[in-house]
């Protein structure tokens, strides 16, 4: 009689930062777990949080001004393409990543396309100006200060976390702090609508030459980036106890995030209609 001690990993013990689970098996094979889990896998809910949290960032500020080009119905409409397209696409990522047995991201996009090494760099600045309006400039309210604090209370402590499942709490808040944001949008448009403060918005394009059908493209790279996660998805199946979940997860985040994206854009283009700026 033997009793060996097997260990399971998502999908390989030898990939680092994926959780680990361990059973001993006895020699009916029946299984019997031990006492220690280092992981016993993560929950649909939590996944989901951390799935729309990766869907939905920055870019949302800009969607208003989508409408604005688009018109309410296009507009409206390429969201909702946008989200479909995505899911499929993630169908796909995943679908390739088990015929070839890729754990992460990049081990798909290395299978695919060969070892290539590449880089991009953007940034931008949202809410500049905010603290110093309020309480005036002073040096603890500059950017570099900010930041730092930022950086070093914020960003470094999660950056510490070994699985993604742990974020999940801090990525429902950032879940919420969304719908926060869109239900006081939306309170504020439907209080002006009532008071008759908000004049009909643009339904359709205006493309009277050829410069305002040019114009139209303007809108594309927002909604091709704004569902942007396939880079989170793989770490996310990863520590699902069941794998067969990412796929109602997908779903539900996409769902979430669309409604999100949906109530945003039509309320801000309603309250602020031809005056919408990009940000």
């Amino acid at each position: 009689m033997t009793t060996g001690a097997v260990t399971e990993s998502f999908p390989e013990s030898s990939e680092p930062l994926l959780p680990t689970k361990r059973r001993w098996e006895g020699e009916d094979g029946g299984g019997d777990e031990a006492a220690f889990h280092e992981f016993n896998g993560a929950s649909f809910a939590g996944a989901v949080f951390n799935l729309s949290t990766t869907i939905v960032g920055a870019g949302i500020m800009a969607l208003p001004a989508t409408m604005k080009v688009l018109g309410l119905v296009p507009g409206l409409v390429m969201i909702v393409l946008a989200a479909f397209l995505t899911d499929a696409s993630v169908e796909l990522l995943m679908r390739f990543s088990r015929v070839v047995g890729a754990p992460s991201y990049g081990a798909v996009m290395g299978d695919a396309f060969g070892d290539v090494l590449s880089g991009t760099s953007s940034g931008g600045e949202h809410h500049y100006g905010v603290l110093e309006g309020w309480f005036g400039t002073h040096w603890w309210n500059g950017r570099f200060f900010v930041l730092l604090v930022t950086t070093l209370g914020v960003f470094t402590p999660l950056a510490c976390f070994k699985r993604v499942d742990s974020l999940s709490y801090t990525s429902a808040i950032s879940v919420a702090l969304a719908v926060v944001f869109v239900v006081i949008t939306a309170g504020i448009a439907i209080v002006k609508l009532i008071r008759g403060q908000i004049p009909m918005p643009k339904l359709f394009p205006a493309v009277p030459d050829l410069a305002s059908v040019w114009e139209l493209f303007t809108a594309v790279p927002v909604l091709v980036t704004a569902y942007v996660c396939h880079y989170n998805v793989h770490p996310i199946h990863n520590e699902l106890k069941e794998s067969s979940q990412i796929k109602p997860i997908v779903h539900t985040s996409l769902a979430l995030c669309s409604t999100v994206y949906i109530t945003t854009s039509f309320f801000g283009y309603l309250l602020f209609g031809e005056s919408t700026l990009a940000d």
